[in-house]
């Protein structure tokens, strides 16, 4: 089977979708500097896989706890007898397991994923509030916390190495071609419609702009290629890397929702973009014809 490799930077439309630490009362958000000093918040890879697992229906797969450590710790992994043909997340997203007395089986994962980084800087705006619906029922004091607060256009990149889905060498292990399709369009149905619930707000990740297709190289072409500046999109950039190759020029498919950027005349003029549902029926195509 040809090496080739699926990917698709996706841009969504959210707000404050992950938080980390908490210093006091305060909650902060996951934040990353650039040069130049402007801060961007973002989503984390490993939250994204989370939702993706789950949204996919495949989040079944055995754990066990091995011991570890002083303090006796359990180190969380997949059963040692969890095999990718009857559980698909780790067909997709990889493995380790660890049997006593033997080095830990690793099996990489075949798709990857990138943070979601926010496409605008984080302004430390805040949201203060407090518990009084509930204290005034009983009479007590309220309780004050703070929380950052970020609005923005997110953008994150999936990959996917076709020839290596429903394939373990380590233990003999192939599935049928029928299924391997199967589960990359399943996951590709899951990102066209993908959500996050987190502090009671359910966060559309839908994808308004959506750029990708199967290569003849497993590159991410268009990871960190999406800019943005005073809500235009910048056209240049993305058509320089849609002309780059002919890898590019002959296997690209690229969607966006109207409305979302300050430029659609422009955006249209140089890009001519299809609908977000063309993108994933055509990328959905190209997986079946790869597997057929």
């Amino acid at each position: 089977m040809n090496k080739k490799g699926l990917t698709v930077t996706m841009v969504f439309d959210a707000a404050s979708a992950n938080y980390g630490d908490t210093m006091g009362t305060i909650s902060q958000l996951k934040k990353m500097t650039r040069q130049g000093g402007e801060v961007y918040t973002y989503i984390s890879r490993q939250a994204m896989r989370y939702n993706i697992v789950e949204q996919m229906g495949i989040d079944n797969t055995p754990v066990n706890g091995i011991p570890k450590g002083k303090k006796g710790k359990d180190v969380v992994q997949f059963i040692p007898d969890a095999e990718i043909d009857k559980y698909p997340e780790i067909d997709l997203f990889g493995y380790m397991k660890t049997k006593s007395g033997n080095n830990a089986d690793i099996r990489s994962a075949v798709v990857r994923l990138s943070n979601a980084i926010s496409l605008e800087p984080y302004k430390a705006d805040m949201d203060f509030f407090n518990n009084m619906g509930l204290a005034e029922r009983g009479n007590f004091k309220n309780s004050l916390a703070q929380s950052e607060i970020h609005k923005s256009l997110y953008c994150y990149t999936v990959t996917v190495d076709l020839d290596k889905i429903g394939v373990d060498e380590k233990v003999g292990i192939e599935i049928e071609n029928p299924e391997k399709a199967r589960r990359v369009i399943l996951l590709l149905e899951t990102l066209e419609f993908l959500y996050r619930d987190i502090r009671g707000r359910r966060e559309n990740l839908s994808p308004v702009l959506a750029v990708g297709g199967v290569y003849d190289r497993k590159n991410p072409y268009f990871e960190d290629r999406i800019k943005t500046r005073n809500q235009k999109l910048d056209t240049t950039l993305l058509k320089s890397v849609i002309d780059s190759c002919e890898d590019t020029k002959n296997n690209t498919v690229l969607g966006i929702l109207p409305g979302i950027f300050a430029n659609d005349d422009e955006i249209n003029s140089v890009l001519s973009p299809v609908t977000i549902g063309e993108v994933f029926s055509k990328l959905k195509e190209r997986v079946k014809e790869y597997y057929a």
